[in-house]
């Protein structure tokens, strides 16, 4: 499995715009995902069908995959577990969000199990994209992976969320220095994003908890790519930034 530990310097200073693949057959919803991802510097695309977006997606490499619940031909669920069965497809590796206009817990839960690394409730916001492309890269958006909101929804309480968020800390402390071992041992790294995944889902740490589900599902299916790795790292990376951030554990009165 490749080393977890390649430059994030390596590449070019002016990385290239993310690209961003969109499907969903209704035309309004198409039209602003699109249009408020291009505001916010995404080269997105749009297509109309589940087929056309496995086409695409086998073809060619997004960074997102914004795949609409129910769709003309395969909807979400469909579309990426075709892409599950095909490592070898472009987008893989590409962190997928499911889409939908309604959405009961037990949609979302079966949603995240299947892969998903987040679900986007519409209509939406900018502030919702915005939310989405921290996901996929955190380095650029550490502003955005932690989420007050998501994380009271889970504790019910802000000191309690603290409380977390100070044993989240020490766990990311104790495991970066242990991802070159984890990434030579499948099945225990797979263990403990698993186990990663509840502790972000109760501190509000969505990109980290995005970035472990993809490297999960990669892991379980087949060995996962140096990108997918090194997103990872730079997820756990600015959390940890993040956490230490002052106000970040809503230690105001």
């Amino acid at each position: 499995m490749p080393s977890l530990h390649a430059d994030p310097h390596s590449t070019c200073s002016n990385p290239p715009p993310m690209r961003a693949l969109v499907a969903d057959d209704d035309p309004a919803s198409g039209f602003f995902l699109c249009d408020g991802l291009r505001q916010l510097g995404v080269r997105a695309e749009l297509c109309t069908d589940g087929l056309s977006a496995l086409q695409r997606a086998r073809a060619e490499a997004y960074d997102l995959l914004l795949l609409d619940c129910r769709m003309p031909g395969a909807g979400a669920l469909q579309v990426l577990a075709r892409l599950q069965a095909e490592p070898h497809a472009s987008s893989a590796a590409s962190l997928a969000v499911a889409t939908s206009a309604e959405v009961t817990p037990q949609d979302r839960q079966r949603l995240l199990a299947a892969g998903f690394g987040e679900i986007l409730l519409k209509p939406c916001g900018l502030a919702d994209l915005q939310r989405l492309l921290a996901l996929v890269q955190p380095d650029r958006h550490d502003a955005q992976v932690l989420d007050d909101a998501a994380g009271l929804v889970s504790t019910g309480d802000a000191a309690i969320m603290r409380s977390l968020r100070t044993l989240l800390r020490d766990e990311l402390v104790a495991l970066e220095p242990e991802l070159d071992r984890l990434g030579r041992d499948r099945a225990a790294f797979v263990e403990r994003l698993h186990r990663l995944r509840s502790s972000c889902g109760f501190c509000g740490a969505a990109s980290l908890s995005a970035q472990a589900a993809l490297l999960e599902r990669l892991l379980a299916g087949h060995d996962a790519t140096p990108a997918a790795l090194q997103r990872f790292r730079m997820a756990l990376q600015a959390t940890l930034r993040a956490l230490d951030r002052p106000g970040t554990n809503l230690d105001r009165p």
